[in-house]
């Protein structure tokens, strides 16, 4: 059926906030080029915009062109401020942005294991809290919280998880009490390296990979026809349990000592490395495992290249193991190990790999790394505000009628 009129409306508005965020500003000849709209279309959703505070005009196109036509307009930046917080058991990471992802303030503390659970969130709360004011936030619209351990499918909170700090769980809602009018979104951490990787890294263009995470622990992340898959209880990735060969044990439910977790976390890594002869001093708070990796890939120890294979045929269980059951076409070793071994262990995984199973499979390294997740934070808030910012104002839907997934803007 035919759109109505206000429909089409807010459907050529989106496209042009869609697109005005992706290639930044554009002249209303430019926006008429991209959606195919008439002149007198794009005339009217730019009035539209303009007046209700969306975009505005930042400039011109060039100086031989003046004039309305060369007027560049693009998204008003101060519109939302965002925050996106990177929580680890020792330490809290958030940079505040503006609503285009300019990042304004950047602010890290580590909290110490003996930290209580109530100072820890408070110290949480306060980091982002003096973040905000350095950025010249009044309020944060929006919130995205990267954590390790399991998303609850049905209430999107953060689940109590064996082995992780009390205060991680504490944390979401003191900011929601803390900041009352915005909204806090939680999501596992390697969850959202993967979304960064799809945007912006080694996936980009991907609608199907797995992401393995390879830092002070093991994950994964499953990305299936542009879907990120959560499973029935939230678990989807929780690789660490992988039951694999050469562990001498099995995980069991609330420990993943045993399964794959015993050969690609921080500590086995670095424990392997020993084997082989290879040291390295600490680098600042990244995993100890992943200066071991990153000195074996410039070869600084006689033992590296064996050392590297030994790493590969580890890495390589797991990565069969979902091509396997998900065959994904690509695997992307992220994390600050994945990062460290980058493309010396990245193809030393894919000959393995190849070996194992008939289906083609590119292994490629992160090119995101640690920061992968504070990055996979912010672009989830920004959309989530996005979606508010530029929703269509319009009646609710008829009680009756349950809205479909949203489907991306086309022009009319």
């Amino acid at each position: 059926m035919p759109a109505s009129p206000s429909t089409a409306r807010a459907i050529n508005d989106r496209l042009a906030l869609r697109l005005l965020q992706q290639e930044g500003p554009l002249t209303a000849g430019q926006l008429k080029h991209l959606t195919g709209l008439s002149r007198p279309t794009v005339a009217d959703l730019v009035e539209r915009l303009t007046v209700s505070g969306l975009i505005t005009v930042v400039g011109e196109s060039g100086e031989q062109r003046r004039g309305p036509n060369a007027r560049l307009y693009g998204i008003v930046a101060d519109r939302a401020h965002l925050a996106a917080l990177d929580v680890r058991t020792d330490s809290v990471a958030v940079t505040v942005c503006d609503l285009i992802g300019r990042e304004l303030a950047a602010e890290s503390v580590p909290i110490g294991p003996g930290t209580g659970t109530g100072p820890a969130v408070e110290q949480a709360v306060t980091l982002v809290e003096r973040a905000a004011k350095e950025a010249g936030a009044e309020e944060l619209h929006t919130v995205g919280i990267g954590a390790p351990g399991l998303i609850d499918p049905d209430t999107g909170e953060l689940r109590g998880t064996t082995g992780l700090p009390e205060w991680h769980r504490r944390l979401v809602a003191a900011l929601q009490d803390r900041l009352p009018r915005a909204r806090v979104i939680v999501e596992n951490e390697t969850n959202l390296a993967a979304l960064a990787e799809q945007r912006d890294g080694a996936a980009r263009g991907r609608d199907t990979f797995v992401l393995l995470w390879l830092g002070h622990g093991a994950g994964a992340a499953v990305v299936l026809d542009g879907v990120l898959r959560h499973g029935a209880s939230g678990g989807t990735g929780e690789i660490g349990f992988l039951p694999v060969p050469g562990t001498g044990g099995l995980p069991s439910a609330t420990d993943c000592t045993g399964g794959f977790h015993s050969l690609a976390g921080s500590a086995a890594v670095a424990e392997l490395a020993a084997r082989f002869g290879i040291s390295a001093a600490p680098a600042g708070r990244e995993p100890a495992a992943a200066e071991l990796v990153r000195g074996a890939v410039r070869g600084d120890a006689p033992r590296a290249a064996e050392f590297l294979d030994a790493l590969a045929d580890r890495v390589t269980l797991a990565a069969a193991s979902v091509v396997a059951v998900l065959d994904p076409g690509c695997v992307v070793l992220g994390g600050e190990i994945g990062r460290a071994g980058g493309d010396a262990l990245a193809a030393r995984v894919a000959r393995r790999v190849a070996r194992m199973s008939p289906l083609p499979t590119e292994v490629r390294a992160s090119t995101l790394g640690g920061g992968a997740v504070l990055r996979g934070a912010l672009l989830t808030a920004r959309d989530r505000a996005q979606e508010i910012l530029f929703a269509p104002p319009g009646p609710p839907p008829h009680p009756r009628e349950t809205p479909g997934p949203a489907a991306p803007p086309r022009p009319r």
